[in-house]
């Protein structure tokens, strides 16, 4: 390992090990080699049929023995083998449990997957759409693997929730459109600079574009017939597969009964604030009161996805520029962040990591709906900062970065959405704290996302489980999941339908930006106690950071027991 971050460390055997795992996921799915941006089959896909993941268990299963019998060296060794062990243990839990034989919902499921590596793959050159449109060939055989996989579901009666697959059928017969994403994409295949594809090229992107669409037609044609019919009425998951999925995306376990009722508390407290900062806005003014003059303000309006994008770049550029010469030591590769408006058009707004050699960089990606053209600046500021800097492309890019230490697996692949995301929201506070959110707009967006996270941990744990309704009037339902979302964030009725849908099919991810957030500070709060006069909050962020990815209860062990 070496770098010029800082000192060198000797690889170990348990280095060694997780470097092996690293290959082996991209020899088994190529999607690995390309989000990481290691050499791979990039025109090639994973096998997902029931054969190729047992043959991911299987090797899952040979790497986790071999870090039972693998002594640690040191104090990196340490994390690393106690949190990819957890890592395996989980996915052979989850396995075991059936999880990825109903593996649908209408974000992250492999309906989605099997397109979205597409918009991480380099297509400036004629090398680069070569490979393109090899992948858009092979796209059929993974399609015909997933379907192999929900068939075998159907058989076993382990199956999704029908509203999923319903919502997942409509994204489905999108992509499988004239005008849809495969044709819209290999339509505009261009060259960077100077020159035409050749027209042999142009040919096979066509073929590959048909093929695609007629694949995501046949996916469309097995859900519509196949597994709607066999899906499931019920769209709470219950306590056994949701603890397990809360594990899985925290990276620790909670006590969910607390954690619902702190959920409750925290809302209740995200609204208190924001009525005072409404106040603020107008006197005596009601949230949604001050929503409406902060909406009518020119000066926070932006017209179009050019300008969203051009705001977006100047304003993570400013907080780059500024944290790195005051609060935060930002080496200069992870300066690099491109704020980029997605092809797709879900209403998300996510981060993709740099490359392991930086040569692709961080991304700030914003998936537009088409139907939007207008964007009012007061709720998005803190969007930039929680993507951006002090926020994932800090926290991951960081890790990237410190080669000197960190594996690959622990610089690219490791860390759970709890570490990332709670990282996220404790970086908007701390923005706030920072002074950059003085703007009682700006503040109340950020209020307007804690929020709406707090709300999704009452939700996510309330519908899976069954829970109480907060006023005490019954169980949690799904209808009454969209109407409680609804008047929880001031969003367009599309977006509450989609995070709502989300949430239902995703079970544990939502709840885990917020609950995430809480362990992060839990964690500092009893760090800077341990301290004492000697705590200092730029070195306590200098060893959470310098770990990489680590799920939460690796990382409260590291900081507060080694």
């Amino acid at each position: 390992m070496t770098s010029d971050n800082g000192e060198q460390r000797q690889p170990t055997e348990i280095d060694r090990i997780a470097e092996d795992w690293v290959t082996t996921l991209a020899d088994l799915d190529p999607d690995v080699a390309i989000w990481i941006g290691m050499p791979g089959r990039y025109e090639e896909f994973g096998d997902l049929s029931p054969a190729g993941r047992e043959r991911y268990i299987d090797e899952a299963k040979k790497v986790l023995a071999k870090l039972r019998d693998t002594p640690e060296a040191d104090d990196v060794d340490w994390v690393t083998k106690r949190d990819l062990a957890a890592d395996l243990e989980l996915d052979l839990e989850s396995h075991d449990a059936g999880l990825w034989k109903r593996d649908v919902n209408v974000i992250a499921s492999p309906a989605q997957g099997i397109r979205d590596t597409f918009d991480l793959m380099a297509h400036g050159t004629v090398e680069d759409w070569t490979t393109i449109a090899g992948r858009l060939t092979n796209l059929p055989g993974a399609v015909d693997g997933y379907i192999e996989t929900l068939r075998l579901g159907i058989r076993d009666g382990v199956v999704p929730a029908r509203r999923q697959v319903r919502e997942v059928l409509e994204q489905l017969r999108g992509h499988a459109a004239k005008d849809g994403f495969f044709y819209e994409f290999t339509g505009g295949a261009a060259l960077e600079g100077q020159g035409e594809l050749p027209e042999s090229l142009k040919s096979d992107l066509a073929k590959g574009a048909d093929a695609s669409a007629e694949a995501y037609g046949k996916l469309a044609e097995f859900f519509a017939s196949e597994l709607e019919p066999a899906a499931g009425e019920q769209d709470g998951v219950g306590r056994e597969l949701y603890e397990l999925n809360s594990r899985r995306f925290l990276g620790a376990k909670i006590d969910l009964d607390e954690t619902y009722e702190w959920g409750i508390e925290e809302l209740a407290r995200m609204v208190d604030e924001q009525t005072r900062i409404a106040n603020e806005i107008k006197a005596g003014a009601t949230v949604e009161e001050a929503i409406e003059v902060l909406d009518a303000d020119p000066a926070r309006k932006l017209h179009g996805t050019d300008a969203l994008q051009k705001w977006m770049q100047d304003l993570s550029d400013r907080a780059v520029a500024e944290l790195g010469a005051s609060h935060f030591d930002i080496p200069e590769p992870v300066r690099a962040l491109e704020c980029m408006i997605a092809p797709t058009k879900t209403g998300g707004i996510y981060y993709t990591s740099p490359s392991d050699d930086f040569s692709r960089p961080g991304r700030m990606w914003w998936s537009v709906p088409a139907d939007v053209t207008e964007f009012n600046t007061w709720r998005e500021t803190t969007t930039v900062y929680h993507e951006g800097v002090p926020g994932h492309h800090l926290q991951l890019g960081q890790a990237v970065y410190n080669r000197a230490k960190l594996n690959t697996w622990r610089r690219q692949l490791a860390g759970t959405s709890g570490h990332a995301e709670g990282w996220a929201l404790y970086a908007e506070r701390l923005m706030e704290e920072l002074g950059y959110l003085d703007d009682p707009g700006d503040r109340l967006g950020m209020l307007d996302g804690q929020r709406m996270r707090a709300a999704r941990v009452v939700l996510d744990i309330g519908v899976h489980l069954g829970k109480t309704l907060p006023d005490g009037s019954g169980p949690w339902t799904a209808e009454y999941a969209f109407d409680f979302m609804g008047r929880n964030v001031n969003m367009p009725d599309s977006f509450v339908k989609f995070e709502v849908n989300r949430y239902l099919g995703w079970p544990g991810q939502a709840p885990s930006y917020k609950v995430g957030q809480r362990l992060w500070e839990q964690i500092r709060d009893e760090y800077k106690r341990r301290e004492g006069d000697a705590f200092s909050i730029k070195e306590f962020h200098r060893k959470a950071l310098d770990l990489g990815g680590v799920g939460l209860d690796t990382l409260k062990a590291a900081l507060l027991e080694r």
